[in-house]
């Protein structure tokens, strides 16, 4: 998935459901100089979205030993 981010980052949205913001990445990225803004947004957009879920899922395993009889 990296390596979609890097050389095609519309695809990378689009792959996680942000068509929006895959729009606005390709129209970014048709520009030549646009391009590098386009990957390191999609870049760091996966990383934030890997870290938001691994967040998610701390938080739920700390509620299932909270929720466990002592």
């Amino acid at each position: 998935m990296l390596i979609v981010a890097i050389l095609l980052p519309w695809l990378s949205f689009f792959l996680r459901g942000k068509i929006i913001q895959g729009i606005i990445c390709l129209i970014l990225q048709v520009t030549l100089i646009g391009w590098l803004p386009a990957a390191f947004w999609a870049v760091s957009s996966r990383s934030e979205a890997k870290a938001d879920k691994r967040n998610k899922d701390l938080i739920k395993e700390m509620q299932k030993i909270n929720q466990q009889p002592k």
